[in-house]
């Protein structure tokens, strides 16, 4: 396949702001206008993405008293659940690739 440089490029737009004439094959000119209304969805995705931003991924604080238990002995691992969420994590992947 050949991709060629005579295409048309892509219409840009911006919100609100109205496209610049461009003259057609009869050598008239048109205006157009785009206009763009972004819903109450795409404010609650705005104000979640904020607030995701500020938390911490990791508690550090838990971490810490993870890393001390490891270092003094005391951290015990309980294989029965650690067995139990990697079959449960098997299935759930078994069963959303036989969709």
């Amino acid at each position: 396949m050949k991709i060629g440089k005579n295409s048309k490029p892509l219409p840009t737009a911006t919100p609100g702001a109205a496209r610049a004439p461009t003259a057609n094959s009869a050598g008239s000119t048109q205006s157009t206008s785009t206009s763009v209304h972004l819903g109450a969805t795409t404010a609650q995705l705005q104000k979640m993405e904020s607030s995701m931003a500020n938390t911490p991924l990791v508690d550090a604080a838990k971490v810490a008293e993870i890393k001390q238990a490891i270092s003094e002995g005391r951290f015990q691992v309980n294989s029965a659940a650690v067995a139990d969420g990697l079959i449960q994590t098997v299935k759930e992947l078994i069963s959303s690739h036989k969709t």
